[in-house]
């Protein structure tokens, strides 16, 4: 159980992460890829091997077994978790954004 709650708080902090940023793009990109020149040089012949497989039969039941169990219990407790306030990238002080 404390994995889970553990898995969902990361996976809100990222949530949260990806709510607040403000993207400008700065700059522009360039991408040149090299260019090929592919000939076929000669002629070819595939052919693909045949199997005859003979698979096992498998057969599912149910059978009434008596086993233990462990009996588990639960109990409340106050604990400290973590808190934690986003403000999103158009919302802080205009200081913040002259920054490059």
């Amino acid at each position: 159980m404390r994995t889970t709650a553990i898995a969902l708080m990361i996976a809100g902090l990222g949530a949260a992460g990806l709510y607040g940023c403000d993207v400008k793009k700065t700059q522009e990109g360039n991408v040149t890829l090299p260019k090929y020149d592919v000939e076929k040089k000669q002629s070819g012949d595939v052919t693909l091997p045949k199997y005859d497989v003979k698979t096992p039969d498998v057969q599912v039941s149910k059978t009434e077994k008596e086993v233990k169990v462990p009996k588990v219990t639960t109990e409340e407790k106050t604990i400290e978790v973590p808190k934690v306030t986003v403000t999103p990238a158009d919302e802080k002080p205009a200081q913040n954004q002259n920054k490059q």
